[in-house]
């Protein structure tokens, strides 16, 4: 065999491997995700958390100047070498997605988390509904508790490491009650690449080479608090991002400080409201003027800095990742990240918000 057609074989191998394993989640959950991976990734949060800047962010800017560099060299033999330069291209992703799975990615085949809790995975507009109500009622409670006036928005007075060290105090409440979220050796880091990630559309990210949660430091700061309980959760092995939006919605409202609570709770309400409207349009007109004004803008403060930063770089790298996420058994793609409704919605069915 040429030994160009090894790697890119073995890419089309692993597409199939993995389809295979996708058919047994429980040995995924067994052997890889309370298994191996839990070591491994405490062994990377170990060599590298302490440092106080991404190592992740630099060995993605060095990987894409040397791919950059190596398309420049290329330039003049695509024509005439373009077989071998293409199984080069192929050998280098062969690489790069194996050691995304066997590092992470793997987590995405695990036991889903409405099995684990025992829920339902469906709900309807009712259940929505009940459910948007009582998190009304909760989120305008913290509001009034936070600010002296309804319709003051609530400012987060830490700064991002007291948020990082804080979210912390979240995961171990939530432990209690979910052994299987134990979060140790902490790795999270605002990203070296905010700035790329704003205009890409991105809240932050898990490096799954170096285990370092990656958050954006530029977004409004009740968004950084949920961003980084969501980058954690994928840190301990929860791969799924409407389980990642679950367990960080979770680890902030568990949270003893009432700032991190309304962080969940406002977060939660935002997208339950925009479901709703997904059910029927214009249903939410009704519970609009039940929440206090300040928490509304909040809602718009967000809504604004998203929109201000929105250009075709938005729409393309959320075009790629919804197929990225499709192509690792995430079928509803970046839809996937609304989901997470669906298990809020039933785990609270029989339980006090």
């Amino acid at each position: 065999m040429h030994r160009k057609l090894i790697l890119p074989l073995f890419l089309l191998i692993q597409f199939i491997g993995l389809k295979v394993l996708s058919f047994f989640p429980e040995t995924v959950e067994r052997f890889y995700s309370t298994g191996f991976y839990p070591i491994l990734s405490k062994i990377s949060r170990t060599i590298f958390g302490w440092l106080p800047f991404s190592i992740g962010d630099i060995i993605y800017l060095i990987a894409i100047s040397l791919l950059l560099r190596w398309f420049w060299k290329k330039r003049k033999t695509w024509k005439v070498e373009w077989k071998s330069n293409f199984l080069t291209l192929i050998s280098f992703v062969s690489i790069f997605y194996f050691l995304f799975n066997f590092l992470w990615a793997l987590n995405y085949l695990r036991v889903p988390m409405h099995q684990k809790l025992n829920i339902e995975r469906e709900y309807s507009q009712e259940d929505l509904l009940i459910f948007t109500k009582q998190l009304i009622v909760k989120t305008n409670a913290l509001h009034s508790e936070l600010v002296q006036n309804d319709s003051v928005k609530v400012v987060i007075p830490y700064s991002e490491e007291e948020i990082f060290k804080m979210t912390e105090n979240g995961y171990a409440n939530l432990e209690k009650e979910f052994s299987f979220l134990q979060y140790s050796k902490p790795s999270v880091k605002p990203s070296l690449l905010s700035l790329p990630l704003t205009y890409m559309g991105f809240g932050g990210y898990l490096n799954p080479f170096t285990n370092e949660a990656q958050v954006n430091n530029l977004v409004p700061k009740h968004n950084f608090v949920v961003t980084t309980a969501h980058e954690m959760s994928h840190q301990i092995g929860i791969g799924s991002e409407s389980e990642a939006n679950f367990v960080g919605f979770m680890a902030t409202i568990h949270n003893d400080d009432k700032h991190l609570q309304y962080c969940g709770y406002s977060y939660a309400l935002r997208y339950c409201l925009g479901n709703l409207e997904n059910f029927e349009e214009g249903s939410t007109k009704e519970l609009l003027p039940q929440i206090h004004p300040g928490i509304l803008k909040n809602f718009q403060e967000t809504q604004d800095f998203w929109d201000s930063h929105q250009t075709f770089i938005d729409v393309i790298f959320h075009q790629f990742y919804d197929k990225f996420l499709k192509i690792n058994q995430q079928k509803d793609g970046l839809e996937s990240y609304s989901k997470f409704v669906n298990l809020m919605v039933n785990y609270y069915k029989t339980k006090e918000l």
